[in-house]
């Protein structure tokens, strides 16, 4: 039996209650830098639309998921920049069944996470059916099954907020893709339970001007005045606004927070702001960075005169720039550096907490074997008319985790027909994958690459070799850029670089992943399936 190289948080795909794990340490990214500063992006993966709250002296954060099952992250923090993914509150997306094929760009969009009169929240809009909430009464749940706050296609982008005086509110904005209207802000009260809305909702802030596409906005309280704090200018090159009011309903004056400025972190925005048991204030954004996705960092923050700056104002135009390197926050306790899990040796009962579907999974898709040492994961019929991958629901994905790294592992293919194969794969618009096949009654090493998935482009075979083992090593190198190398092992030390170079490029809305997939053509009663060993992140030499 395999040693287990590291305790991994572990989940089931039938429950989102999850626990933490104990010394994940990646060995490719970590933001402590060991002498009491940490380094931005806190972590380099993609978590979307990042939204934090405080509850003592824990930190938890959520971020958009998409399309992607397990849905709705949850991480846990002590000190803001040592983060661990305990779980996800959204283990099945709904309506089910719509969800039961791969819905690219769809589901889960910028959530928020607020603790409330004992019990954790989660809004999140899912731009084709309305506005979602969710709640626990621990943040690795279980969570509720999503309650349907308002329907309607276009509303996105939750927060709500809870006053002093016993209201509360919800902000929101639109999907112009789906509601024909976009950059405006609405503002709704909301029951107190969270459930419905109440009256009609009031336009508080319209950015056409200045300001487009303005959305993903947060709702806080502070020192008396009401703050909206929301992202404008669009994903790749936006900037931070904070808008400010006497009632929740505005009006609002606004003003820009947080940009780029002369430093070389693009489109710093969209997150939410924690103050810590010590008074001192922090925003989580993200970056858009590609096929590495919209990765998380952290900024100092200040008041001035009634209003928040978000890292340092380096040119001193009043608004704030994003830093690379900081002090770490101020924390009355030792907290041992913690990222988010990457390998896997799978001995657990149960799949880890890093690894999600591209559709709500099926339990013949795949599963945990325990102490057999491995997972499981059968030839599925390719979907009936399909040109590429863009339409398969059962590929087992994870996030890159680094700007570089090297992605090996060990697996052993049960073929039984011809057109059974499984791979190891760069996903994203377009993909690149090394396989095993069986062909002719042949086992086949290749290497295939598909453009433009999305628009259903067609599947290019780079090369192909017969081979007499069932049980290989994959590898995928992952250098600067993104630039992608695939080469595989029969016995694990000597690795053959096959194909062309690829450049990895994101998904629809989310970064490019790695990970696995089983397929056949056709249905059969005992299909093939493969034993997948071990996975392994290391740094790249």
């Amino acid at each position: 039996m395999k040693k287990l190289l590291r305790s991994l948080a572990i989940l089931t795909m039938v429950s989102p209650a999850v626990y933490a794990q104990e010394g994940a340490v990646s060995e490719v990214w970590v933001a402590d830098q060991g002498d009491g500063t940490y380094k931005n992006p806190i972590i380099h993966a993609d978590y979307s639309d990042p939204d934090v709250c405080r509850v003592g002296d824990d930190y938890y954060m959520t971020a958009s998921s998409f399309n992607c099952v397990p849905g709705l992250p949850v991480l846990h923090s002590k000190d803001l920049v040592n983060w661990d993914l305990i779980g996800y509150a959204l283990d099945t997306q709904y309506p089910e069944d719509h969800f039961s094929t791969p819905q690219h760009g769809n589901g889960v969009w910028a959530p928020s996470i607020r603790y409330q009169d004992g019990e954790f929240y989660i809004f999140y809009g899912d731009p084709d059916f309305g506005i979602y909430m969710m709640k626990a009464s621990k943040p690795e749940g279980p969570w509720t099954k999503p309650h349907l706050v308002k329907a309607g296609t276009g509303l996105i982008d939750p927060c709500p907020l809870w006053d002093d005086d016993g209201k509360a509110y919800l902000v929101h904005a639109f999907a112009g893709s789906r509601a024909g209207v976009k950059s405006v802000l609405m503002v709704h009260e909301m029951t107190p339970d969270g459930k419905s809305l109440i009256g009609e909702p009031v336009m508080v802030f319209d950015g056409h001007d200045d300001n487009p596409t303005v959305e993903g906005a947060k709702f806080y309280k502070h020192d008396g005045y009401y703050y909206i704090f929301a992202p404008a200018g669009g994903v790749a090159y936006g900037w931070q606004l904070a808008m400010r009011s006497e009632s929740p309903f505005g009006p609002y004056k606004a003003k820009r927070v947080l940009e780029q400025g002369s430093t070389n972190i693009n489109g710093p925005h969209q997150g939410g702001w924690v103050e810590t048991l010590k008074g001192e204030y922090w925003f989580i954004h993200f970056q858009d960075k590609e096929a590495y996705g919209r990765v998380v960092h952290l900024q100092p923050m200040s008041w001035h005169d009634g209003w928040p700056v978000m890292g340092e104002d380096f040119d001193g135009n009043g608004v704030g720039e994003p830093v690379l390197t900081y002090k770490k926050p101020d924390i009355d306790t030792d907290w041992q550096v913690v990222t988010p899990p990457e390998n896997d040796e799978f001995n657990s009962y149960t799949t880890g907490v890093q690894w999600q579907w591209h559709a709500n999974p099926k339990l013949k898709y795949g599963y945990p074997s325990g102490n057999l040492g491995y997972y499981r994961l059968n030839c599925r019929p390719r979907p009936q008319g399909a040109r590429n991958l863009w339409g398969v629901p059962n590929m087992l994905l994870q996030k890159f985790p680094a700007v570089k790294f090297v992605a090996t592992t060990k697996l052993t293919f049960n073929h039984r027909f011809d057109g059974e194969e499984t791979g190891f794969v760069v996903m994203g618009d377009s993909y690149q994958y090394i396989s095993l096949k069986q062909e002719n009654k042949k086992l086949l090493v290749c290497v295939v690459r598909c453009k433009g998935a999305r628009k259903g482009g067609n599947e290019e075979v780079l090369y192909e070799q017969e081979v007499d083992n069932n049980t290989v090593y994959f590898r995928i190198e992952v250098r600067d850029g993104a630039l992608c190398s695939f080469s595989f092992s029969e016995n694990g030390r000597r690795f053959k670089t096959v194909g062309e170079e690829f450049q990895a490029v994101p998904g629809r809305w989310i970064g490019a992943k790695i990970g696995y997939f089983a397929l056949r053509d056709g249905i059969i009663n005992d299909a093939g399936n493969v034993n997948i060993d071990w996975f392994r992140i290391k740094p790249l030499k």
